[in-house]
């Protein structure tokens, strides 16, 4: 991926994130994917990741120069669904 993006290129279609937004979180200091995620959402999405973290990672080794082992990896995590207090308390109605 050694072609330049643009900034208005979608990375993350679960979240609208940007190629602009993602750089954006560079320049104010993010400098491997969990630092773009916490900043712009990117991969916090229904995928979690599975679409855009590639691209996320191609975006810093651009902008900072970094080798592939330097980008980082998200922090996968489950799906969550809402639960509500009466469940959380033990209500048996729930």
């Amino acid at each position: 991926m050694a072609e330049r993006f643009d900034d208005d290129m979608l990375v993350c279609r679960c979240e609208e994130v940007t190629v602009g937004q993602v750089r954006e979180a560079i320049r104010r200091g993010a400098c491997d994917v969990t630092d773009v995620k916490l900043r712009t959402r990117a991969g916090m999405g229904l995928c979690q990741g599975r679409t855009c973290e590639a691209l996320v990672q191609a975006i810093l080794r651009q902008e900072l120069g970094l080798p592939a082992d330097k980008t980082g990896y998200s922090t996968p995590r489950t799906p969550q669904r809402p639960v509500s207090f009466g469940t959380l308390g033990g209500d048996i109605d729930e």
